[in-house]
């Protein structure tokens, strides 16, 4: 009978040591299958060439690298990159390369599909099928920093998890991936370089405090006042803006660490005096800045872009309450990238 093989990557250090010993192996072996498995990216058992060929041919038998494979990339006049990625099993998700003058970021997905219902978004109307992987999520940010390389002649320098799925919804495998991207033993990035950003679930946000992380916070709140939130987002109304507000004064406390608000600016939604007022409130509760984002419709329904009259009266709100703002413009048009507007669809 055929054995089942697992995915060498969900074992950690101490198991590969432990497997090599078993096997009749010195322990160091494990040290060197990981060493290649995560800082030198392998994707196959071929790619080792320190290691010996019978090694190989019996981690062959027993493992598989579920490595993910990008099904299609396609590149915007801007410099950004779009990646259709192909998991293991056949699913796709998206990750995309947004690169400026002084740095280039990556966009990565934790979810296929995701488990929330945020009406102005193209994720949103597929089911969520199933969580990622520490690795899935790995590989994309390193595939990323390969084509910022090739593309861009510089290394990956921030990552934000606003692509496909809510990142605190797949809560452990996106603080293993952090772990590993952050590790000397992985990417060796600075946790400050990292964003990960929610649609605002209190009960995980204080579990981030609770955690002590040293990534960044960012949080999709798009409307100060309820009724409007809940009509963009309607899982909202089991979050409450007094509980969202109340775990990130929480956040504040334990981390220090200034929120970031996104915000999209939708015509004859949130574009008028009451919604700029109401947001300049909430802003005032914990240290903050508030990124305001042009939208990239993914239809002709209600959600289209507002007018620059409108972006520019919040801009003038929030400077004149000492609130940093920025506009973030939509990345990658004419390939459909808008980061955190990914839809899974094949072309």
């Amino acid at each position: 009978m055929e054995i089942e093989k697992k995915d060498i990557r969900a074992l950690s250090k101490e198991k590969l040591r432990d497997f090599f010993v078993a096997n009749g192996d010195k322990a160091f072996r494990g040290n060197q299958v990981y060493e290649w498995l995560w800082s030198k990216g392998a994707r196959n058992f071929e790619d080792m060439t320190n290691v010996s060929k019978d090694t190989r041919s019996m981690l062959e038998k027993h493992f598989v690298i579920n490595h993910i494979k990008v099904d299609k990339m396609q590149q915007s006049e801007d410099g950004t990159v779009k990646n259709a990625v192909r998991l293991h099993d056949g699913l796709l998700v998206e990750s995309v390369l947004i690169p400026t003058e002084t740095r280039t970021t990556a966009c990565v997905s934790s979810q296929v599909g995701c488990s929330l219902d945020c009406n102005f978004c193209a994720t949103a109307r597929l089911k969520r099928m199933r969580n990622l992987n520490p690795d899935e999520i790995y590989d994309q940010v390193v595939e990323i920093d390969r084509e910022s390389r090739l593309y861009h002649n510089r290394p990956l320098s921030n990552i934000v998890f606003m692509g496909m799925g809510e990142p605190l919804m797949n809560y452990p495998n996106v603080m293993k991936a952090i772990e590993k991207i952050t590790s000397d033993e992985g990417l060796g990035m600075s946790p400050k370089r990292i964003t990960v950003s929610t649609s605002g679930i209190p009960k995980m946000i204080k579990k981030l405090a609770d955690d002590e992380v040293r990534f960044k916070l960012a949080v999709s709140l798009h409307s100060a006042i309820e009724a409007t939130r809940n009509r963009i987002m309607p899982f909202t109304t089991n979050f409450p803006l007094t509980e969202l507000r109340e775990s990130l004064e929480y956040w504040y406390v334990k981390t220090k660490s200034r929120v970031t608000y996104e915000y999209v600016v939708w015509g004859g939604i949130n574009d008028d005096k009451a919604s700029i007022d109401a947001l300049v409130k909430f802003c005032k509760y914990v240290p903050c800045k508030v990124n305001l984002i042009e939208y990239n419709p993914i239809d002709d329904g209600e959600f289209q872009q507002a007018s620059d009259e409108s972006i520019n009266a919040y801009i003038k709100a929030l400077e004149r309450a000492d609130i940093v703002a920025k506009v973030r413009r939509s990345r990658g048009k004419d390939i459909d990238a808008a980061c955190g507007q990914l839809a899974n669809k094949e072309e």
